[in-house]
């Protein structure tokens, strides 16, 4: 886990200035020597600028005061080595800070990833995922924007434009047309490295899919991955593939750099070109110096330099909103941050207890209104009740998906808000109606359950889920690719494969959410025998709507409206006259009702 930066203060109190501050003391810090070293490099282009300016007062003076040739020849070459050395100087800034730039965007997305980890679901159900694909990517690239056009506009564009004196005037044109001359080379060369940077910036763009890919697994699978404790693996996952992106990024850096000596060389060249043949024409010719004058020094102080200011400014300034969002992350207090310090969870029974729970998603609009109930230990508790009432919810609070409002949830007497999160997760197998599985193949889907688990220990784990045989019959086997959220399965497929997963962790609570809600009633039949099969020796608590489901269980438990409304068993409830026979009825009608109640 990614150790966390000093307290900062929050982005929503800093200013522009403020933010940049914040930006360079925890990502400019780690990287100064790189930083140093683009700002130096900058410092030495704009140098090389100001003074090959400078140089035209005594190729001028030279010129028109008749010189000698050689000296003027000598100051041409002169000139072509100051602009081959701006050149190098401005490709080994452009690198510096583009691999100083690309690990920042690294470090930024990982920070983000592992800050979305440890956050509970109720940070997720208040947001779009599509909020944080855009964060991880495009805003962490503006922080990093932000930074560098900081650096280039001091180090380079103020110094440029400081040390040049703008003069306009009446250019040559057939100097003009000289300088054009290298035109076609610039177009070769430059033609041919974008077709480079075409092929990086497609590796670059794989790379994205796969953390965009990562990042929507991580988000609409929160629950899988919390309860199955796979922060790791997803870590793991995240980190290859901003891998990939970053030495993608940095060929691609470093071949669009490559042009900027080019570039410049042949510049130099030209300008070295129009010196040579310019002071021939005024000291042969004896041509206009004041024209050639104005040429050159039209060549050398382009208005790039101000513009860049200009446009420097609104680099930044964009670059602070994607700042802004990424610290919106960052700075959110982590809920279950790992290293908590509280002690693991020791299951020796499995006994669960709700003490009065109370909960609700939002303030003022409680779900659960003070609910009692003991699941005991090698027992099948079943929830049943209307929709809404609070059954799905109960299931999430025991793997504290949310903290309570009030009341206690105790496993073996122990509160579990007292104890480590990961350990409490460890020892609860989960099986939810939305079956979620991951990129990758059904073996991998089902190992997630115990990674380390060895290949006959999911063969059995599939036999037992009584997905084996359906397995073997696809051409790959258990390396069949299930497609993105298992979309190339069936949904008995898929629910099949979730119980395996679960019957591998071999934990000693079980907690099954409507497993069967969404399935036909062949594949109802068969998830039922793995159901049967996976709930002995464990602690079971079991939503359903499909109350011939769960006619056997030991416990009913009745929520209505937020409570217990009645609890008892399948044959000492529809005995009665309450809710659960009314409910009962509802789905099979008062004749069956009668007869089941024999």
């Amino acid at each position: 886990m990614t150790a966390p930066y000093p307290a900062s203060k929050p982005a929503t109190e800093l200013g522009a200035v403020g933010l940049v501050r914040r930006l360079f003391a925890e990502h400019g810090r780690q990287h100064l020597w790189a930083y140093v070293a683009a700002a130096a490099l900058l410092a030495v282009s704009a140098a090389t600028t100001a003074y090959s300016a400078w140089l035209m007062k005594p190729a001028v003076n030279g010129m028109v005061g008749k010189g000698d040739f050689k000296e003027l020849r000598a100051l041409a070459w002169t000139v072509w080595l100051l602009f081959t050395l701006r050149g190098l100087a401005t490709f080994g800034s452009l690198t510096l800070l583009a691999r100083a730039g690309n690990r920042v965007v690294a470090e930024i997305q990982r920070r983000v990833f592992d800050a979305l980890l440890g956050q509970d679901m109720r940070f997720f159900h208040e947001r779009h995922s599509a909020e944080f694909t855009t964060r991880l990517s495009m805003a962490a690239n503006g922080m990093r924007d932000a930074m560098q056009a900081a650096i280039t506009s001091i180090s380079r564009d103020v110094l440029t434009a400081a040390g040049l004196a703008v003069v306009m005037a009446v250019q040559d044109p057939l100097l003009a047309g000289l300088t054009l001359l290298t035109l076609p080379v610039a177009m070769l060369t430059l033609g041919r490295l974008i077709v480079k940077i075409r092929k990086f910036a497609r590796r670059s763009f794989d790379g994205t899919t796969r953390i965009v890919e990562t990042l929507q697994e991580a988000v609409l699978g929160a629950r899988i991955v919390k309860s199955f404790n796979l922060e790791d693996k997803m870590r793991e996952r995240m980190s290859l593939a901003v891998r990939e992106v970053e030495r993608s990024a940095n060929r691609m850096a470093s071949t669009a750099a490559i042009s900027a000596p080019i570039s410049d060389m042949l510049a130099g060249f030209a300008v070295g070109a129009v010196i040579f043949y310019g002071s021939w024409r005024v000291t042969v010719q004896h041509a206009d110096p004041g024209a050639l004058f104005s040429f050159i020094t039209a060549l050398l102080l382009a208005y790039e330099p101000l513009k860049r200011l200009g446009k420097s400014n609104l680099d930044i300034q964009n670059g602070l909103v994607g700042a802004r969002m990424i610290y919106e992350i960052l700075d959110a207090p982590r809920v279950e941050a790992q290293g908590s310090g509280l002690p693991k969870l020791d299951v020796s029974n499995g006994r669960i207890a709700f003490e009065n729970a109370r909960f609700g998603y939002r303030a003022d609009e409680p779900v659960l209104k003070g609910v009692d109930f003991v699941a005991e230990p090698n027992m099948t508790t079943a929830l049943v009740g209307p929709s809404g009432g609070g059954k799905s919810t109960i299931v999430a609070l025991i793997q504290r998906f949310f903290p309570l409002d009030g009341g206690r949830i105790s496993i073996d007497g122990v509160d579990i808000s007292g104890v480590d999160i990961h350990s409490l997760r460890a020892r609860i197998a989960f099986v939810s109606q939305d079956v979620f599985l991951f990129r990758g193949t059904i073996r991998e889907n089902i190992a997630l359950g115990r990674p380390n688990a060895t290949p006959a220990e999911i063969v059995s784990a599939a036999e037992k889920a009584h997905a084996h045989d359906f397995i073997v019959g696809f051409a790959s086997g258990y390396d069949t690719n299930v497609g993105e959220q298992g979309a190339q399965l069936s949904g008995g497929q898929r629910a099949r494969i979730a119980i395996a997963r679960a019957i591998l962790k071999d934990a000693p609570i079980l907690l099954l959410d409507e497993p069967t809600a969404a399935l036909d009633s062949e594949s109802e039949r068969e998830i039922q025998k793995a159901l049967d099969a996976l709930r002995l020796g464990r602690t079971t608590i079991v939503v359903a709507h499909r109350l011939q489901t769960i006619i056997n269980a030991n416990q009913i438990c009745v929520i209505d409206g937020g409570l217990v409304a009645e609890r008892g068993s399948h044959a000492d409830l529809i005995a009665g006259s309450g809710v659960y026979r009314d409910f009962f009825a509802a789905q099979f009608g008062d004749a069956r009702s009668e007869a089941a109640g024999t």
